[in-house]
């Protein structure tokens, strides 16, 4: 800004100061930019009640004075106003009393600039500072560029340095309009100012992922006591089990397991029939230091990875959260866990994507809220869990055999889901909406709701190359083998998609087609060029509709996502429509609707299926 106002070209200043290299070089941007840091000065000195000062800092020294561009040179002057046969001081004096001498021009912009830099030093001392890590994206980044993260749900520093450690290399493939040179820039932008954030940046994040040794992915989460894979946990020594509340003397128990750990670890290698698989395990790991289950987890049969899975999460709820041991729990601790699964919080800390790694700094051991049929799955594996360690005489007693296995989902899932005429309902009046891009979106966005019992932030991370069009399935019909999308941790993204993907109807298939087509996408959900596109995209027909909107709402990224709250507000909307339409003719139905939001779709889905597993069942019995 000192450039700017000292006469520097704006956009040399841009290119000495801000420009990041390889960047399109837009004198729009560069405009905006410096208005953008205008503003904030400005409104920097109002919160100090400098509202003079706050005026000045907006003034362009370049353009202080509106009447010069329109001085015209002597010989001009002369001839517009009849001046032509006069002498040159003659023609002088006239030009002066109508435009004031140069000098005083520049004595007065002279002036302004002094101010305007002696403003600039107070501000410096008033609002430079250091970044900190809860800091916005926005108070350090271009508003472009911090719009491009916020689109991607990151809001903070911390929420960038977290993403850049727990993906690695890439962590800006899929965020639009950042590529490697920006990102190289952010990462070391980062790096430099780590002191005052706190934030530092793993050596792992400027290495592409297959030249990078597994020992460097082994050190980015340091042990600790916190919600960490398993073999990363630290358990201070009063929550080991060693002294737990329901230890049984060594003397007495069958298993030498000194620990809580190590006796997960037995348990395990109860649940295989090639005992050497577990024999290995032990040796490599031995006594107290049991932590290589992560590591060798190739080498569990699917039965122990299940287990594990549940042993895990209960021991990291346990030490980390409850300050308990496992052998210290009890019946109303079993409870409270129960309760726990049904909302895992706070879910910052709990849970996350099921793709994050178990090396990276985002991975959580839960993926949201468990279902019905999950939570019930967890309470079997931990019956069995402490079955087996009282029966070998671990513990004393059993508190998970006091627990009751629930026989079926609770009614109010029930009330939370639509009926089958309330869906035919909804799905006429989708069918009803105008063909605008944001109304295709949300057809699409229901039915796929409908069909899969996706949560929303999976439906709308979910990419076209993870759609298949399920061979099982009739058109808008669900059978009990429709895909289940349960909690896992530490999976692969690119092998999941491959390996189950998400299954939807022909007609959603068909519908999902239309949709790209409508976007400016090849309409081939199997097209190479989808793979990585949103299934959920943004909208497109802004530029006919608000013609007035900023560019990047009028020419979007085709391939980015939409944010949560955009598809929620649209969906509640259309929700309170419906419940308008149909308040005259049936009163309840819109009460329904007038209360429903996404996850009602997911229990109507839930409800379907467990509909269809009852009928199959049925016919398998007759």
């Amino acid at each position: 800004m000192r450039a700017v106002v000292q006469g520097l070209d704006t956009y040399e200043s841009w290119n000495r100061y801000l420009r990041i290299e390889g960047e399109h070089q837009d004198r729009k941007l560069v405009n905006r930019t410096v208005q953008w840091i205008r503003d904030e000065f400005a409104a920097a000195a109002k919160r100090h009640a400098r509202p003079g000062t706050a005026r000045l800092v907006r003034i362009d020294t370049q353009r202080s004075d509106p009447r010069q561009a329109e001085i015209p040179t002597l010989e001009e002057f002369a001839n517009d106003n009849g001046l032509a046969g006069f002498s040159e001081a003659e023609q002088l004096e006239h030009f002066i009393a109508r435009y004031g001498r140069q000098s005083t021009r520049q004595n007065r912009r002279s002036r302004l600039i002094a101010k305007q830099l002696a403003a600039l030093d107070w501000l410096e001392q008033l609002v430079a500072e250091p970044p900190r890590q809860d800091d916005p994206v926005d108070a350090w980044l271009h508003p472009d560029l911090a719009g491009h993260l916020k689109s991607a749900r990151i809001k903070t520093l911390k929420q960038l340095a977290d993403r850049i450690n727990g993906l690695g290399h890439q962590w800006s493939s899929a965020i639009p309009a950042i590529g490697r040179t920006k990102a190289a820039r952010i990462v070391d932008w980062l790096r430099l100012h780590a002191p005052s954030t706190g934030l530092p940046i793993g050596v792992h994040a400027g290495i592409p992922r297959k030249r990078l040794d597994k020992s460097i992915l082994d050190k980015v989460v340091a042990p600790v006591t916190a919600v960490v894979p398993l073999e990363k946990l630290i358990i201070p020594a009063e929550l080991d089990g060693r002294a737990g509340e329901y230890r049984q003397p060594g003397s007495r128990c069958r298993i030498p397991a000194d620990d809580d750990r190590e006796a997960i670890v037995f348990w395990l290698r109860s649940k295989s029939g090639n005992h050497t698989v577990m024999d290995g395990m032990a040796e490599e790991a031995p006594g107290a230091e049991i932590r290589g289950i992560s590591p060798l987890a190739q080498r569990l049969t699917h039965t122990q990875r299940a287990y594990w899975k549940e042993a895990e999460r209960f021991m990291l709820w346990a030490v980390v959260l409850r300050k308990k041991a496992l052998s210290s729990m009890n019946v109303q601790d079993c409870e409270a866990y129960v309760a726990f699964l049904e909302s895992p919080s706070p879910a910052e800390q709990w849970c996350g994507p099921r793709s994050r790694e178990r090396w990276s700094p985002l991975w959580r051991p839960f993926e949201g809220p468990l279902s019905f049929s999950a939570r019930r799955q967890t309470i079997v594996i931990l019956k069995n869990l402490y079955r087996f360690l009282e029966e070998n005489q671990y513990l004393s007693t059993n508190p998970w055999s006091e627990i009751r296995l629930p026989r079926s989902e609770p009614a109010v899932v029930e009330s939370r889901s639509f009926t089958p005429v309330q869906w035919r309902y909804l799905e006429q009046q989708l069918d009803l909406l105008p063909p605008t891009s944001v109304f295709r979106r949300l057809r699409v966005a229901m039915r796929l709701f409908y069909e899969t019992g996706l949560p929303l932030n999976e439906a709308l991370d979910a990419r076209v190359g993870q759609i298949r069009i399920s061979d099982s399935e009739a058109d808008g019909e669900i059978t009990a083998k429709a895909p289940h999308f349960g909690n896992s941790a530490g999976s692969n993204p690119e092998r999941q998609a491959s390996a189950a993907g998400i299954a939807v109807s022909s007609r959603l298939g068909k519908e999902l087609s239309d949709y790209l087509q409508s976007r400016g996408l090849h309409p081939d959900i199997a097209h190479p060029g989808n793979r990585h596109v949103y299934v959920l995209g943004k909208g497109t027909d802004a530029g006919q509709r608000a013609p007035w909107s900023p560019e990047h709402i009028i020419h979007p990224d085709l391939a980015a996502g939409i944010s949560a709250n955009t598809l929620y507000l649209q969906i509640k909307a259309f929700f309170k429509e419906c419940a308008q339409a149909i308040a005259p003719l049936d009163a309840e139905a819109a009460k329904r609707f007038a209360a429903a939001g996404t996850q009602w779709l997911r229990r109507t889905h839930d409800m379907r299926r467990r509909e269809a597993t009852l009928h199959d069942a049925g016919e398998t019995a007759t």
